[in-house]
């Protein structure tokens, strides 16, 4: 019986190394395994010692496909094992398979869709999704466009403390304590996990959507603007401003002054002289009181 000649296919030897492992794969463990498939060629080329034969190497030389080592790229570039991935990513979705490839912070891996997740939930007997309020997912949002920001800053952009609910999305792993911050009283600042990026199918920060509300800026005012107090004027209140009061003081004194220079008034018949007098004179008799009651 002749041996069927295999060619090499390197959509399919993705599609067994994704569904041989739950954990993801990057594109360098993927290469690596290229790598060793031609380190094992080279020795296998060489001439047997007994230390070769008595090892795993001769025991598996028959399961060694050596009919591809002249089909097997040295190299598999990046961009090459990309694209297969997106042809097999396609072709899951246009098949309606029960798989999809997902790309995660770690690397690709082959997840169970939604609508089939159900099923494998009641075989492993697992508890439901993890669903987050409003206030969560509000309070994640600030973590993940603003991180590492604080506790104070979280309070001071939503308005509302945020024990309770930083607490909890510390428990489900999707933020984590990433230092403290060069501020007073050192508070602790934190971020994002790898298990949010997961949690909200991304893989990365980077490809977060855009947002004008939470942008760096405008979180910024609003910070400032909460941590700062708000100064209240005489206008705020219903009271003329003092320096709208002084300057009209000014401008009628100088009205006065220039009244008097049109009339040759002297200075100690002008009005405002003889009321500043007077205002000296009651001033000491005050004075006087003070200092000797009886008089």
């Amino acid at each position: 019986m002749s041996k069927v000649s295999i060619q090499f296919d390197l959509k399919k030897v993705l599609e067994a190394l994704l569904f041989s492992t739950s954990e993801p794969l990057s594109i360098r463990e993927i290469q690596s395994v290229f790598s060793r498939f031609h380190d094992r060629a080279e020795k296998m080329g060489r001439p047997l010692t007994p230390d070769f034969e008595a090892g795993g190497l001769a025991a598996s030389e028959a399961s060694f496909p050596s009919e591809l080592i002249d089909e097997v790229p040295a190299l598999v570039t990046g961009t090459r094992i990309r694209d297969e991935l997106e042809k097999i990513k396609s072709r899951l979705a246009e098949s309606s398979s029960p798989y999809q490839i997902q790309e995660t912070s770690r690397g690709f891996r082959v997840v169970i869709t939604p609508e089939y997740g159900f099923w494998v939930r009641l075989l492993r007997e697992d508890a439901k999704p993890v669903r987050l309020s409003q206030a969560a997912l509000e309070t994640l949002a600030i973590i993940a466009y603003r991180q590492p920001v604080t506790r104070s800053e979280m309070e001071s952009i939503r308005g509302v403390k945020v024990d309770s609910v930083l607490q909890r999305l510390v428990e489900f792993e999707l933020v984590y304590a990433m230092g403290r911050a060069e501020l007073p009283g050192r508070p602790v600042q934190f971020g994002t996990t790898d298990k949010f990026l997961e949690f909200t199918g991304v893989r990365g920060l980077d490809d977060l959507p855009s947002t004008d509300v939470l942008s760096p800026e405008q979180l910024d005012e609003w910070i400032n603007k909460a941590n700062e107090p708000v100064q209240l004027g005489d206008a705020d209140v219903g009271l003329p401003s003092n320096d709208a009061f002084n300057l009209e003081n000014r401008q009628a004194r100088i009205r006065t002054e220039e009244g008097q220079e049109e009339l040759n008034l002297e200075p100690e018949e002008s009005p405002i002289y003889k009321m500043e007098e007077l205002l000296r004179r009651e001033k000491r008799q005050t004075e006087d009181l003070k200092e000797d009651p009886t008089a």
